[in-house]
This record gives C-alpha cells, sequence and structure tokens, in this order.
C-alpha cells in the first residue's frame, strides 16, 4: 500500500483501488445484520469505566432524547458493529464520531468563514474510509427519519454521491493542492449548490460576540465580579453544565485541569508558546460537554492579556479511541492528547493555533486543549427540516471527502469507489438498516433508567 503512494502515478493507484473491488464488492456495503446476543447497553456501560460518577446519568439523560441523540453517544456501538464487516482496506486519518452534529462553521486564524468537521476526540489514524463515511450516512438517515424512509434514503445517498464526486475531484489534484482545498462559505454561496444553505450557515457564524465565542451553551465573564472593585475575573456560573464546584469529585477534576493549563504552554512550538504566554490563566470552571463526552473531566479557562482582552480555552480528557478495534494495524504510540490534536490538524482545513496538549501527574489523565470558539451546529434538525436533508447532507459529505483526501490515497479510493452509484446505493441501504437499528437501540435504553443502563 505505502509504495503504491509513493512510487505509483495517479492512474495506477486508480486501478489498484479499482482492483479492491474484487474482494470487497461495493455491493457489499449495504449488507449488515446485528450479530447474534448483540447488546448495546452493555457497549455504553463499558464505556462508563472511567468517568465522574455523579454525571453518568446525564449521559444517559441525553442519550434518551431521541434516536440521533442515541447515535451520538453511541459510537463505540457502532464500531462493535462494524467489526468483522469487509473493508477495502484504504486507510485514512478517520475522524471517527462523524456524524452531522459534528459539523459545523467556524473562524480560521485568516478571518475566512469554514465549514469543517469540528470534533475529534475519536481520530485515529489507519482506518478504512468506509467507517465514517457509513456513520455519515446513518446520522443522515437517522436524522432525517422522520420525513419518511425514502427521504432519508435519499439524503443518506447524497451525503456518499457528494463524497464519491468530491473526491474524484480532488484525486486529480497535487497533493499540495489538496492539502490548501477548504470550504469557505463566504466565497462559495451558491456554488455548493444551495445558496439559502450557505447564507443560513453563514448566519450561524456571525453570531459570535466581542469575546470570540457563539454563547448560549457557552462559557461568559461574570460581569459582576468583573466590575467590581478591584476586578475579579470569573466564570460565570450557568448550573448545570459550567460550574466551579461539584459533588463525587468534580471540584477536583476542575483543580486538576487548572495545574494541566499551566504547563499546557510546554506542549506548543516556540512561536505558540509565545503567544500563549501573552495571556494570563484568570479562572478555570467544569464545563459538561455534548453526549458521548458527558463524564470525561471537561473544563474552561479564561485568561487575559495586560490590557484586558479575554481568552477562552477548553481543557478536555482524551480517552482511548473507540476505533482502536477498527484500526488495520496498531500504529499510534503516544498519548491520546496528541493523537487528537494530531488528527484535527490533519483533518481541518485551518487548525486552532492554541492546539496543545497536557498530562495529570496525579490521576495520569491525559488532555488536549484547544481555543473555545469552533461552533458546532446545535440546531441540525432545524437546518435538514428548512434546507432540506439532502443538500445538508451534501455539504457534509464533501467536506469529508476533502478530510479524508488530506491523509488518505484520493486516486486510490476514487478507484474503489468508481463513477457509477454503485457505493451510494449500498451504503445508503446499510445507513437506513442502521437508523431502524438505532431507533431499536434508543427504545431499550428508553426503558431503562440510567441505574440499569451503568450496570
Amino acid at each position: 500500500m505505502n509504495d503504491i503512494q509513493i512510487s505509483s502515478d495517479r492512474a495506477a493507484r486508480r486501478a489498484a483501488g479499482k482492483r479492491l473491488r474484487q474482494a470487497v464488492p461495493r455491493e457489499s456495503h449495504a449488507d449488515w445484520q446485528p450479530a447474534p446476543g448483540r447488546d448495546p447497553l452493555a457497549i455504553l456501560a463499558q464505556g462508563d469505566d472511567g468517568r465522574l460518577v455523579a454525571l453518568i446519568p446525564l449521559r444517559y439523560e441525553r442519550m434518551r432524547a431521541n434516536p440521533f441523540a442515541f447515535l451520538r453517544g453511541a459510537a463505540a456501538v457502532m464500531v462493535a458493529d462494524l467489526v468483522g464487516v469487509p473493508a477495502p482496506g484504504i486507510p485514512v486519518q478517520a475522524c471517527g464520531d462523524c456524524h452531522i452534529g459534528n459539523f459545523g462553521v467556524y473562524r480560521s486564524p485568516e478571518g475566512l468563514t469554514l465549514f469543517d468537521i469540528n470534533d475529534f476526540d475519536e481520530t485515529l489514524w489507519n482506518v478504512d474510509f468506509t467507517v465514517d463515511v457509513k456513520r455519515l450516512a446513518a446520522s443522515v438517515a437517522i436524522a432525517a427519519f422522520a420525513q419518511g424512509e425514502d427521504k432519508a434514503r435519499s439524503a443518506a445517498r447524497a451525503s456518499v454521491c457528494a463524497y464519491r464526486e468530491h473526491m474524484r475531484e480532488l484525486s486529480d489534484l497535487a497533493p499540495l493542492a489538496i492539502w490548501h482545498s477548504r470550504i469557505d462559505l463566504d466565497h462559495e454561496v451558491g456554488v455548493l449548490g444551495d445558496r439559502d444553505l450557505c447564507r443560513r450557515l453563514l448566519s450561524e457564524a456571525s453570531t459570535e460576540t466581542a469575546d470570540g465565542l457563539s454563547h448560549g451553551d457557552a462559557p461568559s465573564l461574570d460581569q459582576a465580579k468583573l466590575q467590581s472593585d478591584p476586578p475579579q475575573w470569573a466564570i460565570a456560573e450557568k448550573a448545570p453544565t459550567i460550574f466551579h464546584e461539584g459533588p463525587n469529585g468534580l471540584t477536583e477534576a476542575v483543580e486538576e485541569a487548572r495545574a494541566a493549563l499551566l504547563t499546557y504552554p510546554q506542549s506548543l512550538t516556540a512561536d505558540r508558546n509565545l503567544l500563549a504566554l501573552r495571556y494570563a490563566l484568570r479562572d478555570v470552571a467544569f464545563k459538561v460537554v455534548g453526549i458521548g463526552s458527558v463524564g470525561t473531566v471537561c473544563a474552561v479557562g479564561v485568561y487575559a492579556d495586560a490590557d484586558g482582552a479575554p481568552l477562552f480555552l477548553q481543557i478536555k480528557e482524551a480517552r482511548p479511541s473507540v476505533l482502536a478495534p477498527l484500526a488495520l494495524s496498531p500504529f499510534f504510540l503516544g498519548s491520546e492528547g496528541q493523537r487528537v490534536i494530531d488528527g484535527q490538524r490533519i483533518m481541518q482545513a485551518a487548525s486552532d493555533p492554541f492546539l496543545g496538549t497536557a498530562q495529570s501527574q496525579t490521576s495520569g489523565r491525559s488532555y488536549y486543549v484547544r481555543q473555545l470558539k469552533n461552533k458546532k451546529l446545535s440546531a441540525v434538525t432545524g437546518i435538514l427540516s428548512e434546507s432540506g436533508p439532502k443538500a445538508y447532507a451534501r455539504l457534509c459529505g464533501t467536506t469529508l471527502a476533502r478530510a479524508h483526501a488530506r491523509s488518505g490515497d484520493a486516486a486510490m479510493i476514487t478507484g474503489y469507489l468508481g463513477k457509477g452509484s454503485a457505493f451510494d446505493k449500498a451504503v445508503a441501504e446499510f445507513a437506513i438498516r442502521y437508523a431502524k437499528q438505532t431507533v431499536a437501540d434508543h427504545a431499550l435504553l428508553s426503558e431503562h433508567a440510567p441505574s440499569t443502563a451503568q450496570a
């Protein structure tokens, strides 16, 4: 595989990808059935090991909201469902939790409005490209399922079709051109196929305030304390998601995060270390995030420069990737925090200059740090209903192709996918089957109290 990437030209690599269809026909990706004795709740319970006990019930509460919320928290379940499923074996840096809620808009350091993948907790190198494609398609189908099975299938197929078509476009480019490609909404309104959708996404990006955050569940400063004499920098309490003190070890977790933030600049390159050292850490608070991450240690620190300009950084526990059972061969040997920031830098078109890592000397937890500025789209269902699921699905599929092409062999992937719709149809059928299974899994969880699900 590596010899082909280095020494073979584009035509030879496409031919090699086409030959892989003999071992794993594209139509075979539709074939999926739950394994005998499959127990999604047991898999979820295994993932509770090492989480903060006080927050585990909240994890299940959020997952019970609807089938899409269940899918978001059940990346490990889907990985287990894909173990042993034939795959062509073309490696990429995989996102790992590639559902449509993990795509969003953000401002690049250059001020561009980019649409990209925004979550990399499960990212891992050397995973077959079809893993992310299938999770994306399944998430599209689940989110659109309320509009009927036909629309859900059509939307899922649209995401795969867009992936295949954009991968073919990228396969004609030189590696450096692929690396610099991006989904720039400011310059591509209408080009991506839906002018209204692009404008809606640009509107999402424009909600950032003077502190660089899109508020709602984002942290903010306690203005009363800031205006006191002398001024006190403090993050405002927003129970139950942002707080300084809590039961069952949560306060200790905040202090551990504070200590890790103080050592984190040592992980930065010299130029970024100099930038970070212009800010002083003022306050740290615990922040409950997402669904799958609930129960892991996550905190936000507010910094300020000498003139009072604020900077918010998020520090988050990095646990082993759930994708590990699907790795084509063991590869990563560094810390889990390093795995996450490496994956983000590889897959995102423009990465955060504050990306770094830290390690707790007391608990052994591995952390990664990033600027708390990127905005994921929380109202995905609203976007789907307003713009139609196919338009947003195509945008996500296009974006995933760009992210995969930065690490994978676009020519070989294109050779496997081909020009026709065989792969699109097969993965769309898989997505419908998996959507139905997720509905059943969600119902099973809803029948059990959190304590039962944790047993």
